[in-house]
């Protein structure tokens, strides 16, 4: 059981609040180093000043799994690319990625890497260098990941949903200058590329790896379901022509030190402005350390077979799955399902249905949905070990719902793109669903602080705060914001609040008062605002979030107009062309005026009030 929380300690917006300030884009030079860690803002608290705290006494250890270690130790690899490569010599004839009935080997995979990244050395990219994947969950996605890194170059994921607007602020900001992107969504290239530093595409279909049966899918995905908008990219190139040009050449692996890039993953941060959290591969191997030791206790208990197969509905362009699945499940060998399109629930279970499976990443949201469906109900879950929840919080009706249907209960887990992602997580050896965000990961370190950087008594809430190897190195060109969320003493002040048990498990009570969380994805006011205004025919805007059913939370937007012709389903259509289907309002509500403080700043506690 978990300690009530105490009076809450925290309610004052945090400095990262109350003083950040959108950074420029700055262009990167042309050989880009990773970001590093900001120095903390001249006005931060030393961390002599803090009182003896839960974490430097890491009352969590006594929970730990018996045997399990406090600290991953030495790393195995230097970069993500050797780790892939070792995986790929190690395995080369185990099924590696299974998505639409076609399954590549390890072994396989580390040879389309090869011709991937030959190709990519044709280009002229230099080491750090920055390139985009804008694709689904497809066998393409681990090809081309796996092609970059070894070819030290840095991966900038893409969201294939993006709108225009979006995907511009990400490929300017990021300086990419190349990009994998499937031919769906190659007109949104198409209409912002000449405003990016964009020189080489590479354009994917859904059935490029999938052999005969390819042509069938690509018919049906142009031709039935009109799914491939028209487009035109002058002097692209097609991934099967990389596959063909990279197979006549001899690609030269390059050599990464655990210090460099190898991710920017895009987010909001908890300041709003879209930026990148630099990941190196001492972040990403460290926190995919950190869960293999966490699945060790799951070992111990001879639970586990000794070839693992995870499904991957979550999208591989996500932390969530980038590190769970992708980088964690390659380094043991294990096979991945990729699910390109898990909102299709009828056809994800009739996927399903055609395996065995042992390790299951999802969403709340995701677990729901498929309990409701009776097909579902249906499947054989025997082989079924290790549920994991992460991306927003797991309702405990699901968790027991999940638990009565496939004998398996749910580990939540808790962390951000900035911590690559996880930074807390149950016991993946427990037996009940606790409702908190489990327990710090091994070299992870967890203190929760007052808005003075002060920690708190146990039970008490305040921020959490994260300290580790999987912490991000800064944001990509933006030493200002990073200061803003690290402290002197090297902590990512995560913006969400709790508190910690006498046991060392964490339990989340809120978030940062303005952040909207739909469906796992963080949605900040600010930039729907922005958008909203940017009508001609609206003065002013405020969005704020309010509970659904269906996806946690929904935007809804309060609008004043300045034309008093202008409609919900005006604003609606604004957003959707600007906006990424779930951070567009769900809601519109028109007011004559919004409520503001006595400088002008309108006040959305006010509007989540009434």
């Amino acid at each position: 059981m978990t300690t009530p929380p105490k009076k809450k300690t925290a309610a004052k917006k945090t400095a990262a609040e109350s003083k950040a300030k959108p950074a420029a884009s700055t262009k990167p030079a042309a050989k880009a180093k990773p970001a590093t860690k900001a120095k903390p803002a001249a006005s931060a608290k030393p961390a002599a000043k803090t009182k003896p705290s839960a974490a430097s006494e890491k009352i969590w250890l006594k929970s730990y799994p018996k045997g399990t270690p406090a600290e991953i130790g030495e790393l195995r690899h230097t970069s993500v690319g050797a780790l892939i490569k070792s995986s790929s010599q190690k395995y080369a004839s185990r099924p590696a990625f299974t998505c639409m009935g076609k399954t590549i080997t390890y072994g396989e995979l580390d040879t389309y890497a090869s011709q991937i990244g030959a190709w990519l050395q044709t280009c002229g990219l230099q080491k750090g260098d920055r390139v985009a994947i804008m694709l689904p969950n497809v066998l393409q996605f681990p090809i081309v990941a796996a092609a970059i890194l070894q070819a030290g170059l840095v991966v900038v994921n893409v969201n294939p949903l993006y709108t225009p607007r979006e995907l511009q602020h990400q490929l300017k900001d990021s300086g990419a200058k190349a990009i994998f992107i499937i031919e769906n969504f190659a007109t949104t290239l198409q209409q912002v590329i000449d405003k990016t530093d964009v020189k080489h595409v590479c354009v994917a279909t859904m059935g490029d790896m999938l052999g005969l049966k390819g042509h069938l899918v690509n018919f049906v995905v142009r031709k039935v379901k009109k799914m491939v908008p028209d487009w035109s990219l002058p002097g692209h190139t097609s991934f099967k022509s990389a596959l063909a040009k990279g197979s006549g050449l001899v690609f030269k692996p390059v050599d990464c030190t655990p210090e460099d890039a190898a991710f920017l993953q895009y987010t909001g941060g908890t300041t709003g402005v879209s930026k990148g959290a630099t990941l190196t591969n001492r972040n990403i191997l460290s926190n995919a350390a950190q869960n293999d030791i966490w699945l060790s206790a799951l070992r111990e208990k001879g639970n586990l077979p000794d070839r693992l197969v995870y499904i991957c509905c979550l999208p591989l362009y996500h932390i969530f799955a980038l590190t769970v699945n992708a980088i964690m499940g390659m380094e043991e060998g294990a096979q991945n399902i990729l699910i390109p399109n898990p909102r299709d629930i009828p056809g994800f279970v009739k996927e399903l249905g055609k395996y065995e499976y042992h390790i299951f990443p999802g969403l709340n949201t995701l677990f729901n949905a498929l309990l409701a469906n009776e097909d579902f109900q249906k499947l054989d879950f025997s082989a079924l070990r290790l549920t994991i929840g992460g991306g927003m919080a797991v309702q405990r009706p699901v968790a027991e719902r999940w638990q009565v249907l496939t004998g398996c209960i749910i580990s939540e887990g808790y962390g951000l793109s900035e911590t690559s992602p996880v930074a807390t997580a149950n016991r993946f050896d427990g037996d009940r669903f606790t409702g908190t965000i489990g327990l710090p990961l091994p070299s992870t370190d967890i203190d929760i602080r007052d808005d003075d950087g002060v920690s708190v008594a146990l039970g008490e809430v305040g921020e959490i705060c994260i300290r580790g190897p999987q912490v991000m190195a800064g944001y990509w060109n933006r030493p200002e914001e990073t200061a803003l969320v690290m402290t002197s003493d090297n902590y990512f002040r995560s913006g969400d609040m709790g508190y910690m048990d006498e046991s060392g498990y964490i339990r989340i009570v809120d978030r940062k008062k303005d952040m909207v969380l739909v469906s796992g994805f963080n949605v900040y006011p600010n930039e729907i605002e922005e958008v909203a205004v940017s009508h001609p025919g609206i003065l002013e805007a405020a969005a704020i979030g309010v509970p659904d059913e269906h996806s946690t939370e929904a935007v809804k937007l309060f609008v004043v107009k300045s034309d008093p012709s202008l409609t919900e389903a005006d604003v609606k259509a604004w957003c959707a062309k600007n906006l990424t289907n779930y951070k567009r309002p769900k809601h519109i509500e028109f007011r004559d005026e919004l409520p503001k403080t006595n400088v002008g700043k309108i006040l959305r506690r006010e509007l989540r009030e009434t």
